[in-house]
């Protein structure tokens, strides 16, 4: 075995005690702790995949060289790499994007006891990408809901602690629905590696034995991690997470954690089911009536707010939405333009919620649309930064929006029977990102009255003034333009990703 074989491990070993080692640091050296930690794991993450790329198939790692059913194991493969590889460099620049932030809005300390929290989360990531044993995953996912609740409500005031309760109810809820799928399948197939079960599963299916049991083993895992990710409509503890949480907490949160739920639940459908046996259940196409309706109402719901934190975290339901329906078309290109939409959600996302916090800054803090007015010219670079993630959202070219929606619509035409309502629902939620997405960029490019800035506590903010959020920023466009006018190898390694998969 190569020594790079074992990086997968390493990296949520590390992420798991750099945890409990940054509880005893002062929140200075648990931040330079946090950094360093994401900054190696990504490094070792981009070293597996270009490993994996190298031979051309995925490897499994087993732990303690204990074989099934008694051992547990890590599967790497050209997906894997990618994710934990983005996860990472989209965690380090919310993380340096919100520096300001963090230090303004939560208690001196308690600050190292979030990067606790933020290392916990990387480490639940890491191993829902890579674990191949699905009651692993489990646990790792009730480890993710912990640490995202504590990300919440770490600002301690009325609204995150409300919020973070939400939360944490509708988690549950979700959690102990994916616990009962996994119970039923591990009774009927005796296998708890993804692997394995999936040779049990495709037996089960051959032969008709179990049937209504493994179908409700897959609706209960499938419908849990829906509820999870805020799939409509499931989703009313979103906006104030993502609205009144500190801005690292909201970026992450809104880039980052549902995908992790929905990229397990991709592993499931290709690793532990088989898509083939998926897509005969018919559990996709309620993922694919919600996903719709998610796009539209997601949409609606933006337009309605006047607080640009709480409307970007509406347009996480709309986008969420895309996600589900692209699972909901059946096909293998349905599932390559929902994993790309997971990668431009994920970058786009984080862009918007630190150019908003921008604007914000440069308008006496207020997240209210009327304050923002002439926001854009205090603050040139976030103007452009929420600008650029606008367009993306709306789909306009040279941005990764455009290229997703793009792979949408490819998707839709191979599916006969979905392809009109796709194409419609399309049409309609692109419209509706553009009213409101739009809206607010010219809201911000429209010129303040005059005696409005001193009256409204504005103020100028120039890139020397906040360095950490100007490179995060700067970051996250290179970034969005990268996956816009360089998606051809990206999907190409999807494409392959997903053939190691199976």
């Amino acid at each position: 075995m190569e020594f790079v074989q074992n990086f997968p491990f390493i990296s949520i070993v590390l992420s798991l005690f750099s945890g409990p080692l940054c509880s005893i640091l002062s929140g200075k050296k648990a931040k330079w702790v946090n950094i360093a930690v994401i900054t190696i794991i990504g490094l070792m993450s981009a070293a597996v995949l270009i490993f994996v790329i190298s031979t051309g198939e995925s490897y499994v790692y087993t732990m303690g060289h204990f074989p099934a059913p008694w051992g547990n194991e890590i599967r790497a493969g050209a997906l894997e790499g990618f994710m934990a590889v983005f996860f990472c460099v989209v965690m380090l620049l919310c993380m340096i994007g919100g520096e300001r932030e963090r230090e303004i809005e939560i208690e001196e300390g308690k600050q190292n006891l979030y990067y606790v929290m933020v290392n916990l989360l990387l480490c639940s990531l890491l191993a829902l990408i890579y674990t191949n044993d699905i009651f692993t995953a489990y646990v790792f996912v009730e480890i993710n809901t912990i640490s995202a609740c504590g990300l919440i409500m770490i600002r301690q005031n009325g609204r995150t602690i409300e919020a973070a309760t939400r939360y944490m109810i509708m988690s549950l809820l979700g959690s102990g629905l994916l616990l009962l799928g996994i119970c039923f399948l591990y009774d009927i197939t005796g296998q708890l590696l993804m692997s394995n079960i999936k040779e049990q599963v495709q037996i089960l299916h051959m032969t008709k034995e179990y049937h209504i049991p493994l179908m409700v083993s897959l609706a209960l895992m499938s419908v849990g991690l829906a509820i999870k990710s805020a799939l409509f409509p499931f989703h009313a503890w979103l906006p104030d997470a993502y609205g009144y949480s500190t801005l690292s907490s909201a970026a992450i949160l809104s880039s980052l954690v549902s995908k992790g739920y929905i990229f397990l639940l991709v592993k499931i459908f290709y690793r532990v089911i088989g898509f083939s046996t998926v897509r005969d259940s018919k559990v996709i196409n309620v993922l694919f009536v919600f996903g719709i309706i998610g796009m539209i109402m997601g949409s609606v719901s933006a337009i309605k707010e006047n607080n640009i934190r709480r409307m970007i975290a509406y347009s996480s339901v709309a986008q969420i939405g895309y996600i589900y329906m692209g699972f909901g078309l059946g096909t293998t290109a349905g599932v390559i333009a929902s994993i790309y939409h997971i990668v431009s959600h994920t970058a786009t996302k984080s862009l918007l919620f630190v150019a908003a916090s921008g604007v914000t800054d440069a308008s006496g803090e207020s997240t209210n649309f009327f304050d923002l007015t002439g926001a854009g010219y205090r603050n040139k670079l976030a103007g452009v930064a929420f600008t650029v993630g606008s367009l993306s959202m709306v789909g306009f070219p040279m941005f990764s929006g455009f290229t997703s929606k793009l792979l949408f619509g490819q998707a839709a035409v191979e599916s006969l029977h979905k392809m009109l309502p796709t194409l419609i629902a399309l049409a309609i939620s692109t419209i509706l990102n553009a009213v409101y997405f739009m809206k607010t960029v010219i809201r911000i490019y429209t010129p303040e009255k005059k005696g409005v800035t001193e009256k409204k506590n504005f103020r100028v903010i120039t890139m020397k003034d906040q360095p950490s959020k100007s490179v995060a920023l700067i970051c996250f466009i290179i970034l969005n333009v990268i996956l816009g006018m360089g998606s051809k190898p990206i999907v190409s390694l999807f494409e392959t990703g997903l053939r190691m998969f199976a």
